[in-house]
């Protein structure tokens, strides 16, 4: 499994393997430039062709309307995320796809498919209803499914399984629901400056309710589908091809399953909107809801369960795994760092904390044979970080540890003098299997 002594030693130097030199099209510089461009190309697109349609009135109050569910959702996905939270660059690049790639080929792939049906059916009316019930949902939620395949493919490392899954898809069905939302919000505006409408009967009172109020949720729902699906074949092993394709795709299927019905909703009479939203769309928001913070809790047990090992092994401080293995301690001990060494200090017990979160989730993936080729460059990465931050992080993990630990004895499994103490009290009931003694 490891290849370490037993006794930790200060890592010297550099663990990168030389490697030859990339070329032009693979280099780092290149391809960020090359999504930077895509996105802003796309977002100036986009803004161009949303305002031609709201004008600018309508344009500026949709904006100011659907900008309003966006910071509590994606505090919601952050908030699933502090786990093992990933850089906020993936966030943002999932946002800006959702917001602008996605939304543009939404519109462009939607206006003509819809005008191309019109025409050879003669039929305007089922041009718009197919559009939306079958075209909509598939052009949609691909547009959208592919920054989570962007993020899976080349930020592998960053995108470990179910949790990573969700929240690229939540953020980037958030982006995407903000412009459509100002598409939509914006229009009706505009109408309601033609028909004179105002206040609570206005047609964008009306809009503001079902897509703001009601249904803010009703993207990210959809995408979070591809997901999970993603998610699933994050945590196979890399023998299993066809569960790592067939996965991804079933997820992307009921993806657009769930949004052709929640589309069609409106040709099921006078009330199929509102059946289609208590009986199938706040059950499953519930279901998915449940499903997630179980997810949350399932990693924390896996960081209580792997890290043990570590801690025999004297690369991490006795109590380490315990106050790793809770929320409320790891906030005490990045408030503690704070309050002592301020900001840099609270930033690195949390990279501190972050470091030995994935280095449990990597042991986890080893012990099933899930872990890449580059398991033991990867621990031994993730360990020199940890090392790196020792000084800091280790006082800070003592002092939650004295603070939150349980005041009767649970321990039983000695450890050899300069692991770790535990200030009176006995060490936590870890397993002793130590993989780093032959």
């Amino acid at each position: 499994m490891a290849t370490f002594p037993p006794y930790p030693t200060p890592p010297a130097g550099s663990f990168e393997s030389p490697l030859r030199h990339p070329r032009w099209w693979q280099r780092k510089g290149v391809r960020y430039t090359a999504i930077i461009t895509l996105l802003a190309v796309s977002g100036l697109v986009i803004l161009a062709l949303v305002r031609e349609q709201t004008g600018t009135e309508g344009f500026l109050v949709g904006i100011g309307l659907a900008v309003l569910p966006v910071p509590l959702l994606v505090a919601a996905f952050r908030w699933l995320d502090q786990v093992e939270p990933g850089p906020w660059r993936n966030l943002l690049f999932a946002f800006a796809w959702g917001a602008c790639a996605a939304a543009l080929i939404a519109i462009v792939a939607n206006s003509f498919a819809t005008k191309w049906i019109a025409t050879a059916t003669a039929d305007p009316s089922s041009a718009d209803t197919l559009g939306a019930t079958v075209i909509a949902p598939i052009v949609e939620e691909s547009a959208k499914a592919a920054a989570v395949l962007l993020v899976f493919l080349f930020r592998r490392r960053d995108f470990t399984g179910i949790v990573d899954g969700v929240v690229i898809a939540g953020v980037t069905a958030t982006g995407f629901a903000f412009t459509e939302n100002i598409l939509y919000l914006g229009t009706a505006f505009g109408a309601d400056q033609l028909n004179g409408g105002r206040g609570i009967a206005s047609v964008t009172a009306a809009t503001f309710f079902v897509r703001v109020i009601m249904s803010p949720f009703a993207h990210p729902l959809f995408t979070v589908m591809t997901g999970l699906g993603f998610g699933i074949a994050a945590l196979s092993a890399d023998r299993q091809r066809a569960r790592r394709v067939l996965v991804p795709l079933g997820g992307l299927l009921l993806a657009m399953s769930m949004h052709a019905l929640w589309n069609g909703s409106s040709t099921f009479g006078p009330y199929g909107f509102f059946a289609v939203y208590g009986a199938f769309m706040v059950p499953a928001f519930g279901v998915l809801t449940w499903l997630a913070i179980w997810t949350r809790q399932r990693e924390l047990r896996t960081v209580r369960e792997e890290l043990p090992a570590y801690v025999l092994a004297g690369w991490l401080g006795l109590s380490e795994p315990f106050v790793l293995g809770s929320m409320r301690t790891r906030r005490m001990a990045r408030e503690y760092a704070g309050h002592h060494l301020g900001k840099p200090g609270a930033r690195a017990v949390a990279q501190y904390e972050a470091y030995a979160t994935s280095l449990a989730f990597l042991r986890h993936r080893g012990r099933r044979g899930r872990a890449g080729a580059d398991y033991v460059v990867r621990e031994r990465e993730l360990l020199t970080e940890l090392w790196n931050r020792r000084q800091i992080a280790r006082p800070a993990m003592e002092y939650a540890a004295r603070t939150a630990a349980p005041p009767r004895p649970v321990y039983g499994v000695p450890v050899p003098y300069g692991y770790g103490h535990t200030y009176g009290r006995p060490a936590a009931p870890y397993p002793a299997y130590n993989p780093y003694r032959t």
